[in-house]
This record gives C-alpha cells, sequence and structure tokens, in this order.
C-alpha cells in the first residue's frame, strides 16, 4: 500500500510540474505576442508621421521628387510586411530611406528652419527610439521563450504542446554591421 501512495504522490507531482510547465510557455509566449504588439504599436505610429513629413517638404524639394518616391514606397512595403523576419528587412529599407531624406533635408535651409519639419523629424526619432527599445523587449522575452523550450526537461513538454520557437529580429543589412567612421577632428 505504501509503495502505491509513492506511485501516487509521484504521479501527482509529475502532473503538477507538467501543467505548471505548461502555463509558464503559455505565460511566456503571451508575452511574446505582446511584445511584438508593442513594435507593432510603434510602426504604425512611424507609419503615420511619414507621410506628414512628405508632405510638409514635398513643395520645396521638388527636385529630389524621387527619394520622396522611395520613402513612400519602402512605407508601403514595410505596412505590407508579414512576421518578424520580413518586417525587420522592410523597416530597414524604410529606416534607409528616411536617413537619405533626413540628409536632404540638412541642404534645404528652409526646411531645416521649418518648425513642422523639425517637430517631425523630433517626433520621428522619438518613435525610432522606441522602436529600438521595443524590439529588445521582444528580442529578450522571445529568447527567455526559446530557452525554456529548449532546455531539459521542459523540452518534452514543450514538444508535445507543440510550442514553436519565437523569431528574433536581426539586423538584415550588412551595412548596418559595420563600425561607423567617426571624424572628430575640427580641419576644414
Amino acid at each position: 500500500m505504501i509503495i502505491f501512495y509513492a506511485f501516487l504522490i509521484v504521479v501527482i507531482l509529475l502532473v503538477g510540474w507538467m501543467v505548471a510547465k505548461y502555463n509558464s510557455f503559455i505565460t511566456l509566449r503571451n508575452q511574446v505576442t505582446n511584445g511584438w504588439k508593442q513594435i507593432d504599436v510603434q510602426l504604425k505610429r512611424r507609419h503615420d508621421l511619414i507621410p506628414n513629413l512628405v508632405s510638409t517638404v514635398k513643395g520645396q524639394m521638388q527636385f529630389e521628387q524621387e527619394t520622396l518616391e522611395k520613402v513612400i514606397q519602402a512605407r508601403n512595403a514595410a505596412i505590407s510586411a508579414k512576421g518578424v523576419a520580413d518586417s525587420a528587412a522592410k523597416e530597414d529599407v524604410l529606416s534607409s530611406t528616411l536617413t537619405k531624406l533626413f540628409a536632404l533635408v540638412e541642404n534645404y535651409p528652409t526646411l531645416k528652419s521649418n518648425e513642422n519639419v523639425k517637430q517631425l523629424q523630433e517626433e520621428l526619432t522619438s518613435t525610432e527610439n522606441k522602436i529600438s527599445f521595443a524590439r529588445q523587449f521582444y528580442n529578450d522575452i522571445a529568447t527567455k521563450f526559446n530557452t525554456a523550450q529548449q532546455v531539459f526537461p521542459a523540452n518534452f513538454i514543450a514538444s508535445m504542446f507543440n510550442f514553436k520557437p519565437a523569431e528574433l529580429f536581426e539586423i538584415q543589412s550588412a551595412a548596418e554591421r559595420e563600425v561607423p567612421t567617426v571624424d572628430l577632428s575640427l580641419k576644414k
């Protein structure tokens, strides 16, 4: 009879552990989803700001229409992105075209001093920082979720209930991995 009770206690503990592990996977998966939604909110904000910036500078940048069109095309492509990897790739292209636009704005003194342009640039910069923090949070929680699925013996529970690893945001462009050149000399 003691063996039966010992066996019953082991089974109860094992089932309790399985339930707890399953619930922790669900919690982590929901946090990963939340992390992705936070990125999505910031990307929407970014996508909403871009047409305002383009329309603000459009009149004074008649010779730069190609750049403005590329910004809008990159924005539209980024909006249609599906999944983490696709979003990361398309957002990298958008970031690159925005950088070119900001560089061009510097060549137009009236735009550079325009309060609307300054405000939009500041809002976009703030949004870029928020996107960066949201991506970092997402990658942190996704890594935690992936690790929880891979450690022994929890990996049996993860595979039994078909939990899949979360994709991480990664740098898509090799140019972004390069160390920037900084020249602080005062030569002219």
